[in-house]
């Protein structure tokens, strides 16, 4: 589905959907649930739903850009869900790797980066997303470039 159709709870999930969907890498916002601990009537009591499902990579995603106690809590939940579902591969990209991949693809347009001469960075589809660990994504004879989004 492509991102402009989903609600995000944060406008840097929306970001990084963009830019999945640039790089046509298939994805789902938030698909699944999974209970990391339940009550006595087995009624869920905490759960953790991963931001990103990327179907041909098997890989979840989760993204934090949040304060350091929201970070703390996402870790708890994640070593929990390590802990039930070892099989599971699931990621969480913290504010650092997030704000690399802005800078590295023009979301901010920082004054270290070259332009095109009309002020928009732009980025050849065949760069890797490896803070995603997606390796590169394209091919040599992809010739399509990322722009950052307009304001507003």
């Amino acid at each position: 589905m492509p991102y402009e159709r989903v609600a995000f709870a944060h406008n840097s999930e929306r970001q990084l959907a963009r830019l999945l969907d640039f790089y046509r890498v298939r994805w789902q916002y938030e698909p699944h649930t999974f209970v990391l601990e339940a009550g006595p009537d087995g009624s869920p009591t905490w759960a953790f739903s991963p931001d990103f499902y990327l179907p041909d990579h098997d890989r979840y995603l989760e993204v934090t850009t949040l304060n350091q106690r929201l970070v703390t809590r996402k870790h708890r939940k994640l070593r929990r869900l390590r802990e039930l579902h070892p099989g599971i591969d699931v990621s969480l990209l913290y504010q650092r790797d997030y704000l690399a991949l802005l800078v590295k693809y023009g979301l901010e347009a920082p004054s270290q980066l070259e332009s095109d001469g009309g002020g928009i960075v732009r980025h050849h589809a065949t760069e890797p997303l490896g803070l995603l660990g997606l390796g590169t994504l394209g091919d040599a004879d992809d010739r399509r470039t990322w722009a950052p989004p307009a304001a507003g």
